[in-house]
């Protein structure tokens, strides 16, 4: 299994999904991602200059890579995608608290379950993860649930 990194300032244990967010993708090399927690303001506007779509979102992807999904990413090809640290960086993964908070509370879980979700939704895209077709949804939706059941968690996580 690859190896993950994922810079994030905010008071956030990133450990479950460095240790867990690569299930079953193949890499030569260490890879990265970063992780921000923005207010409701810059969301909006980032989903709106983004993606044409002026409201808040829970959380917005960007990816740095294209054609990865389900190949073993090999360092060689991506010479001119690293970070400071030489790892290859997958992206930036964008998330709203308050809104999660809302979400958590709408689905009755725990805010910890769903900001864990949400990175992991994240991290799916930054792997060439998508739902918008059902097949897509579906195969997307496996590989959440197939991360997170390594992190242990679960629906009612605390």
């Amino acid at each position: 299994m690859a190896e993950l990194f994922i810079d994030c300032e905010e008071d956030f244990d990133v450990s479950p999904i460095e240790q867990n967010g690569l299930s079953g993708v193949e890499s030569d090399c260490a890879l990265s991602m970063e992780l921000l927690f923005v207010e409701e303001e810059e969301i909006r506007s980032l989903n709106a200059r983004t993606r044409g779509k002026d409201s808040v979102t829970d959380v917005l992807s960007f990816p740095n890579l294209d054609g990865i999904k389900g190949k073993k990413i090999e360092g060689k090809k991506f010479a001119f995608d690293r970070d400071d640290e030489g790892r290859v960086f997958l992206g930036s993964v964008v998330i709203c608290r308050a809104r999660a908070a809302q979400q958590a509370e709408e689905y009755g879980h725990s805010l910890r379950r769903e900001l864990y979700y949400l990175a992991v939704h994240g991290l799916c895209h930054l792997l060439g993860y998508d739902h918008e077709t059902d097949e897509e949804k579906q195969e997307m939706r496996a590989k959440e649930e197939e991360i997170l059941t390594a992190m242990n968690i679960t629906r009612d996580a605390e």
